[in-house]
């Protein structure tokens, strides 16, 4: 999955969710689609740390200057 795009595993992952509320899926299918939905989220909740990480803001300082901060997301979403 190292050659995976953030996208195409979101777009994945939405056609699993789809397939199983659909309930069209054998228990035996669900499961597999289950576990490969299960293994593509935490991919994407990976590739989404990762970025926040990456991410940044500039904050000017009383002095005047601007200073490199990274990005402070509360913990509750908001």
């Amino acid at each position: 999955m190292s050659t995976t795009k953030f996208e195409d595993a979101m777009a994945r992952l939405e056609e699993i969710v789809q397939s199983l509320e659909s309930g069209e899926l054998s228990l035996e299918d669900s499961i597999k689609a289950f576990e490969e939905g299960m293994k593509l989220a935490k991919f994407c909740s990976k590739k989404l740390d990762e970025a926040e990480k990456k991410v940044s803001i500039l904050i000017k300082e009383d002095s005047g200057k601007y200073v490199q901060k990274p990005l402070e997301v509360p913990e509750n979403g908001e």
